[in-house]
Order: C-alpha cells, then sequence, then structure tokens
C-alpha cells in the first residue's frame, strides 16, 4: 500500500470530548483521514466509534476539541452542516425512501426543474449516468428503490452522497447484512472511489474486511485514542489486543469436550420428535443434553431460528412432541417455556429483547419477574443487588444500573440481555446469534460465558452464522438447509469442510 497521495489529511479532528449524563463517550480523541485512501475506525462495541461518528456528522456537538477541513476549522452543528463542508454518511440500515424512485432517491431536495417542474428524462438520465461512471452500476433508475436488494440501495445510497460533491465518505457498517459477492461488488466500488481521491471512512467489525479493504487504521477504546496505523505494518494479534486492552487469550482456557462417549452418559434434558411447523420448519427430531452445547449450522433463511421457536413457544408446532426430561412438554408461550426453564435471547434484541426506555437494572429483572407475577414485586434493595452483581459478572460498562439500556452499545445491550435469563436460573439457554454486530473482544466474552455454563450443567443452543464460531464452541451440531434439519455431527466429524458439505448439500 502506497502513503496518501497527499501528505495534508482532508478531515482532522483533534482532542475530541463528548459527555453524556453519568458516561464519558470520547475522552481526547484525535482522528485523521486522507484523500485516496480507506481508514477502518475499530475498536469494541462502546469504544466511542458510533459517537465519534455522530460528532463528526452533526447529531452530536462537541463538547470540547476542533474539526477541520482542508485544515481549515470548520463547525458542524448538524447533518446539513456536514454535507455542506463535504461529508457525507451511508448507514448500515439505508435511510433512503423505499417508495421512491432510484432516481427520485438520488436527487431528492436537488431535482432538476424549469419552471418549477421536475425533468423527470433529465433527472432519470444524470442519475443512469452518475450510476455507470462512477458505481459501474447498470439498473433501470425509474423503479421503485424497494425493487432492489439491500447491496444495490447501498450503492445508490452512496451515488446520492456523490451526488451532492461528498469529500469524505463514511460507511457505518455497510457490509453486515450482505452476502460475500455483495460485499465484493460494495468492495469493487469502493476501490474505484479511493482511487479518485475519495477519503473513506470505514466501520465494520469483521477483521477480514479490514484488512481487505483498509490502508489505515485507527483504534479507539473506552471512549480514548489508542493509536493510528498503517494496515500492512499491523498484525492481526495486535489489533485486536490494542481494541480490547490486554493480551488475547480468547478460549484456551476452558477446553470443551467433544467426546461422543462422554455426551452419551449425559441425560437428555430436551427432546423432539417429528416437531414441525406447516411454512416454518419440517418436521425434526432433535435432543440436547443436560451440560451440552448444541450448535445450529446453516444459512440465513436455513429455517435455524423457526426450529428454537418452538421449544420457546414463540411459534406453537402443529405437528409432533416435544418432551422436557423425559416428560411430554406443552409449550404454546413463552411463559410456558420459562416455566419449564427454558430461556431465549432472541437474534432481534432491539425489537425482541432490550425494552429501550428502561434502566439496565429493569431490564435485567424482567423475566424474574414475570416468573413470579406481578403482585410479588422484587424490592427495590433486591433489584440494586442483582444488578450490581450481573454487573459485576458480566462486566456490563458503563457500570451504571440506572443508565438507560438504549445508551449502551450493543455487546453490552447483549450483556445485559443474557444477565435477564440467567437471573431465572433455567434449564435450557437457547442463544440465536448471540453475537451478532458485536466486536471481537465482547463475542470472546459471551463465547467464554457459555462454556462455562454448560460445565456448570447448563444446557445450551447455540445459534451463528458464524461457522468457525459455532464450532469453536459446540460439542455436537445439527445442520440445517431450506427449513429441514439434514444432519448432525459431532467429534472428530465436526469440520468446517463437513458442515459447509451438509450445508451446500454435498
Amino acid at each position: 500500500m502506497s502513503e496518501p497521495r497527499e501528505q495534508q489529511p482532508i478531515l482532522q479532528m483533534t482532542d475530541i470530548h463528548k459527555r453524556f449524563p453519568g458516561v464519558k463517550a470520547l475522552t481526547g480523541v484525535s482522528f485523521r483521514l486522507f484523500p485516496g485512501e480507506v481508514h477502518a475506525l475499530m475498536g469494541e462495541n462502546g469504544a466511542g466509534k458510533s459517537t465519534l461518528i455522530k460528532v463528526l456528522t452533526g447529531v452530536y456537538s462537541i463538547d470540547q476539541g476542533q474539526v477541520k477541513m482542508n485544515q481549515q476549522p470548520i463547525t458542524v452543528s448538524s447533518p446539513q452542516d456536514a454535507q455542506q463542508a463535504g461529508i457525507s454518511t451511508v448507514y448500515q440500515e439505508v435511510n433512503l425512501c423505499p417508495n421512491l424512485s432510484v432516481a427520485e432517491n438520488i436527487f431528492i431536495g436537488r431535482e432538476p426543474r424549469r419552471f418549477g417542474r421536475i425533468l423527470w428524462k433529465e433527472m432519470s438520465a444524470r442519475a443512469e449516468r452518475l450510476l455507470k461512471e462512477r458505481l459501474n452500476l447498470s439498473i433501470d433508475v425509474t423503479q421503485p428503490l424497494q425493487t432492489y436488494p439491500l447491496a444495490i440501495q447501498q450503492l445508490i445510497a452512496i451515488a446520492r452522497s456523490l451526488n451532492i460533491s461528498a469529500k469524505v465518505l463514511i460507511l457505518d457498517e455497510p457490509t453486515s447484512s450482505l452476502d460475500r459477492n455483495e460485499v465484493q461488488q460494495l468492495f469493487a466500488v469502493i476501490r474505484k472511489l479511493k482511487a479518485e481521491g475519495l477519503a473513506i471512512l470505514f466501520v465494520t467489525h469483521f477483521l477480514d474486511q479490514v484488512y481487505e479493504v483498509s490502508d489505515r487504521i485507527t483504534i479507539l477504546r473506552n471512549g480514548e485514542f489508542v493509536g493510528e496505523y498503517m494496515a500492512q505494518e499491523l498484525p492481526r494479534i495486535e489489533l485486536v489486543s490494542k481494541m480490547i486492552g490486554k493480551e488475547l487469550h480468547l478460549l484456551e482456557e476452558l477446553p470443551k469436550s467433544s467426546n461422543v462417549e462422554w455426551l452419551k452418559s449425559k441425560e437428555v434434558m430436551l427432546e423432539a420428535k417429528a416437531l414441525g411447523r406447516r411454512g416454518a420448519i419440517e418436521p425434526f427430531d432433535l435432543h440436547i443434553r443436560k451440560g451440552e452445547i448444541l450448535g445450529l449450522a446453516g444459512l440465513l433463511g436455513s429455517g435455524r431460528t423457526e426450529l428454537v421457536r418452538l421449544f420457546f413457544g414463540a411459534d406453537r408446532a402443529d405437528q409432533g412432541k416435544l418432551h422436557i426430561a423425559d416428560k411430554d412438554g406443552v409449550i404454546h408461550s413463552p411463559r410456558q417455556a420459562i416455566d419449564q426453564g427454558i430461556a431465549f435471547c432472541s437474534e432481534n434484541r432491539k425489537t425482541e429483547g432490550i425494552i429501550d426506555d428502561l434502566t439496565i437494572r429493569e431490564n435485567i429483572v424482567l423475566a424474574l419477574q414475570a416468573t413470579r407475577g406481578w403482585f410479588r414485586t422484587i424490592s427495590r434493595k433486591r433489584q440494586d443487588e442483582i444488578a450490581d452483581e450481573y454487573i459485576r459478572k458480566l462486566n456490563i460498562y458503563p457500570p451504571n444500573p440506572e443508565q438507560l439500556i438504549k445508551n449502551l452499545s450493543g455487546g453490552n445491550q447483549q450483556k445485559v440481555l443474557l444477565a435477564r435469563w440467567l437471573l431465572t436460573e433455567p434449564r435450557l439457554l437457547i442463544l440465536d446469534e448471540p453475537t451478532r454486530g458485536i466486536d471481537i473482544g465482547a463475542k470472546a466474552e459471551i463465547q467464554k460465558l457459555v462454556m462455562t455454563l454448560a460445565q456448570q450443567g447448563m444446557s445450551v443452543l447455540f445459534i451463528s452464522s458464524e461457522l468457525e464460531e459455532v464450532l469453536r464452541v459446540s460439542e455436537r451440531i445439527a445442520v440445517l438447509r431450506d427449513r429441514k434439519k439434514v444432519m448432525e455431527m459431532s467429534g472428530d466429524d465436526m469440520s468446517q469442510h463437513n458442515v459447509m458439505k451438509a450445508i451446500a448439500g454435498g
């Protein structure tokens, strides 16, 4: 990789401070961005990445510090100020208008007009030319945005940024919902824009992608600046160590047993026989033993989530039987599942997990209070004791039980949900994508916790789209494809090759 074409940064943030009630979000953070360069912003959840971006784009005002564009101080008090300065952001969730056409989305608010009337043909022609020349994309720009897949929508959002003459393009987790081919399509565009001299700030949790496309890396930790490095000079293990602030010994301390005979000696905690739901998941047989981590592997849409929702009563099975500890279990609702000792952390923590406007303490005690009934309330003193205990046990940051959960990072929100269910002392803990969208340090902590819980006798059903993660934590794996369970494997059979072969239908 070459040094930046220009030795002066196009964007420079110096000694940035930002504080929220009870939280120092940024303390003395500095950041530089050069033209013709992709700069990755790295750090654990809660490190301050999102806050820094929101300061840069005018969503938050800074308490102290300075922002410069082309060596000139600027004031960014609103997103409009950021756009006028040439700073544009494309978010993970595309914030365009799905019902409007592609051309309308690109030119919204700046449509070519004559005598007050929109020149539709000219707008479409200009949109087609922009997409073709800058992004190598040929599509029908008169079609509604919602008719195109997310990867195309993100490219259209980038086109809109280019149309407003962006000099700095911020890509905030742009690849989290894309498949590999779509990621490569986006990276081809990023490389083209970089070659044209655009400065690109790239935020992601995927280390492979950081090293594939980035020239420079800045690391934040706990709201503070750790350092700026050329990507080619920073080994991956060093990057991870700097992100988490300690040497990385991920899971070596907790070796798991994948011995088949050891598994057979454990009592069955839950067993499904020909269990299924029409239109959701084909009838399947599956069991999980006490103290076992059973991984579910498969592509998105393979039926993993549909399977576990039957176990928790979120959906009702219309075929087969469920046995819980050698007894026929009837689970028609989540409440019945909780009564049977089953806990479920949904993959969608935002809408099915956390209660945004409640505190950490209130979110933690929620499930326990539900099991007691609302007439046997947990005293405030006991709530405080519980919250303090689990904040300490799970290393939840910030360690303030009265902090609103919506102000926490994704990884810390996930820890609060784990605390909520661990408090009910479940026999079976179902974790559906517990590490999605969180950094490697938080992933390691959650994986380590899962393995500890299994060693203490808890059964864990573990779903992850990251195959390496499923293989790392599981004693046994069930593979799903096209909403069917197609294979189980354990011991020496559990390899990435064998799982991929089963997923692919080989």
